[in-house]
């Protein structure tokens, strides 16, 4: 798992394979060609940059005849999520159940 969540890691650090990222979740499945529409990058560079996505397991492809279809896949961004962003909010939310405690507690007495 460590080698998987730093292949995200990395993938999630450049702002070019972010923006793919946030088209294909504003319009998944598209083909490289749409991805390239409106970026001031090559086919080429854009390609690289959806490698690195597929091997990260960010992004999924299927072949719908000639074409090779992109499709976001959310669930290691979810994981990060899990593992490195919740656990952190822990704490903030005992506090604030124990501070709701305290205060209904403090009511009744």
């Amino acid at each position: 798992m460590p080698d998987e969540l730093d292949r995200v890691f990395k993938a999630l650090a450049d702002p070019a394979r972010r923006t793919l990222l946030d088209r294909l979740f504003a319009d998944n499945g598209q083909t490289l060609g749409q991805l390239c529409e409106h970026l001031d990058m090559t086919r080429q560079a854009v390609a690289k940059h959806l490698r690195l996505l597929e091997e990260a397991n960010l992004i999924a492809t299927r072949r719908q005849g000639r074409e090779k279809l992109h499709f976001l896949n959310p669930v290691p961004i979810h994981q990060i999520g899990e593992r490195w962003i919740r656990k952190f909010e822990r704490g903030r939310l005992r506090a604030l159940s124990d501070l709701k405690q305290a205060l209904e507690t403090h009511d009744d007495v």
